[in-house]
């Protein structure tokens, strides 16, 4: 059986850099090359970056896509890499955007992977399954592709696949099958949610028992907006072996020798119809580089992390892509001494250095002595740059010219603090960040342009009973290595509170979380309704309070700064509601 050494290229591009992207490809291209590959898989539209939304329509954007391609291809030839085979996805087109009035049918704006051999496009593939759920709208931008490509090179029949396509049963997969490919690649970019891991090996099995081949998926890495992908890369047997995978949250380079089938005599012809409809497009490439000597490249398996240290890695890559990739030089966020200011706070740490964090203490006075000095201790342990800007006489002048009270007196104090972080923001240019998590979000526990206020929230898509737990993590993972916990304990253990009243507590107005999060999990990323949730076991006057909080506040989310994905379902493009609707679960 033939050997070939596969290089999988787990990697973190930017949309739009077309020409950075391009030069990443090279680097790892080199790096692969030097370990002996004999043949480099990139993900999913790695040239262009992904997803590149509405950049699709953009005639010059797919025009520059297709150059960079060309421009790639003889780059690497004249760096003597011509010989080594590189499958690297970018955006293609055959006819007009499907929203022109010149479109045609079956041709339009294509997600394609290409093979790069000796400085020219040896095969091109159009990926055939295009996902429409959940943060995906490829059948907005895309034409499905109606062909399996199959290259042929060091004695292998290898078949190229995209992202979606392992995703769902038969197509491709099915097609490969009726091929006799001895590998199919499937490039990705494949985003983040807590626990996706557990789903992808069995898909992958999955797949591989259907083609009857061995799969090399390949992911790629990075944040971009809301998204987060974590790599995750692999390589799984026919038989459902999981040969190597690839660690989760950094670029990778996984290295694998493989032993595969021979290629055929010949097999069905180039055009051939085979499963599903798809038109078979064969190809040969000649002269791929020599079959390594031993050792044999051996990538190994790096297991999976705890859901805590998966998801804290995950808010921490989110939060320094959006802030590196935009080029903010630094953050700033309000410090209250809370449990929420403290974990994003430690997140912003981890991802760009304390030298890049300010932390905020804008006391009021309604806020207590343990909060100042939880906010200055968690600055201290941190070492964060950290500020005091005491609010009450600038919510006192406001008071001295309205005539205001109650809930108007409270949100005062949070817009104020707004203004100081913007104020901060404009002066010196850091992003400010938003703190509020996904629970007091569903229920619009917020005060919009005041503690809402930001460019980016960390943990945006996390309930607060994960932050509790995310909180003790981290802590516990500092004091392993013998470091200082980031966060006070007094910041974890005392019950949480907004602070603009006088002993004011969540709980005057919300649920216990314990409570609160469950109902809000099966409502927001479950769907159930109200009866659905009353018969899992919820009391019904709890849910039919919460269920009206969530409702009336979509306004607010809709105005909500963006913030990483973790889960199923995450505010945003996840879940589109509408403001205006007059639907209520209790009738």
């Amino acid at each position: 059986m033939p050997t070939l050494r596969l290089a999988l290229c787990q990697v973190n591009p930017s949309v739009g850099d077309l020409s950075g992207n391009a030069e990443l490809v090279h680097a790892w291209a080199r790096r692969a090359a030097d370990a002996g590959a004999q043949l480099v898989l990139f993900p999913e539209m790695a040239l262009t970056g992904y997803p590149v939304e509405d950049l699709v329509f953009r005639r010059s954007f797919v025009a520059a896509s297709k150059a960079a391609l060309d421009r790639l291809a003889a780059d690497l030839d004249a760096d003597g890499l011509g010989e080594l085979p590189v499958v690297v996805g970018y955006l293609d087109a055959d006819g007009p955007p499907q929203v022109s009035p010149d479109a045609e049918p079956g041709r339009g704006a294509r997600n394609a992977a290409a093979l790069l051999h000796r400085g020219g496009i040896v095969a091109t593939y159009f990926k055939h399954h295009l996902p429409n759920y959940g943060v995906f709208d490829e059948d907005r931008y895309f034409v499905p592709g109606d062909m399996l490509t199959v290259v042929r090179l060091g004695g292998v029949d290898v078949a190229l696949t995209i992202c979606e396509d392992l995703w769902q049963a038969g197509g491709p997969f099915a097609a490969a099958r009726q091929a006799g490919v001895g590998l199919v690649v499937n490039i990705n970019g494949s985003p983040y949610e807590l626990n996706k891991d557990d789903l992808r090996l069995p898909v992958v099995r999955r797949r591989a028992a259907e083609a009857g081949a061995t799969i090399a998926y390949v992911n790629m890495v990075g944040g971009q907006d809301e998204l987060v992908f974590e790599g995750d890369s692999m390589i799984v047997a026919p038989d459902g072996a999981l040969l190597t995978r690839a660690p989760q949250f950094v670029e990778h380079l996984l290295v694998h020798d493989l032993e595969l089938p021979a290629a055929g005599d010949g097999g069905d012809a180039d055009g051939v119809q085979v499963a599903d409809g798809l038109r078979l497009v064969r190809r040969t490439v000649e002269g791929i580089p020599s079959a390594p000597s031993s050792p044999a490249a051996v990538g190994g398996i790096i297991e999976p992390v705890a859901d805590e240290a998966e998801v804290w890695q995950a808010l921490v890559l989110g939060l320094r892509d959006y802030v590196n990739k935009n080029r903010f030089p630094s953050v700033v966020l309000g410090l209250s001494g809370g449990i929420d200011s403290a974990v994003a706070a430690a997140i912003s740490v981890d991802a760009i250095g304390a030298d890049r964090v300010i932390g905020v203490s804008m006391p009021s006075q309604h806020s207590s002595e343990h909060s100042r000095s939880d906010a200055a201790e968690l600055a201290k342990r941190t070492g964060l740059d950290y500020r005091v800007e005491p609010i009450q006489p600038m919510v006192d002048t406001f008071l001295a010219n309205m005539s205001l009270s109650g809930v108007a007196v409270e949100n005062l104090q949070a817009r104020v603090r707004g203004v100081i972080l913007m104020a901060l923001s404009n002066q010196e240019g850091p992003l400010v960040l938003t703190t509020g998590n996904k629970s007091e979000l569903a229920v619009g526990y917020s005060t919009l342009y005041g503690d809402s206020v930001g460019g980016f929230n960390p943990i945006k898509d996390v309930w607060k009973t994960l932050v509790w737990r995310l909180a003790k993590w981290r802590n516990a993972e500092a004091a392993r290595s013998g470091e200082t916990p980031p966060i006070p304990e007094n910041s974890i253990g005392k019950p949480p509170s907004a602070e603009l009243s006088p002993g004011q507590l969540d709980s005057d107005t919300l649920p216990d979380y314990d409570v609160l999060d469950p109902i809000l999990i099966g409502y927001i990323d479950g769907d159930l309704g109200r009866e659905g949730l009353v018969a899992s076991g919820h009391d019904p006057a709890v849910v039919d309070k919460v269920l009206r909080m969530v409702d009336t506040a979509e306004y607010k989310r809709r105005q909500s700064a963006p913030g990483t994905k973790i889960s199923m379902k995450a505010f945003g493009r996840d879940r589109r509601l509408p403001i205006t609707n007059r639907w209520r679960e209790d009738g």
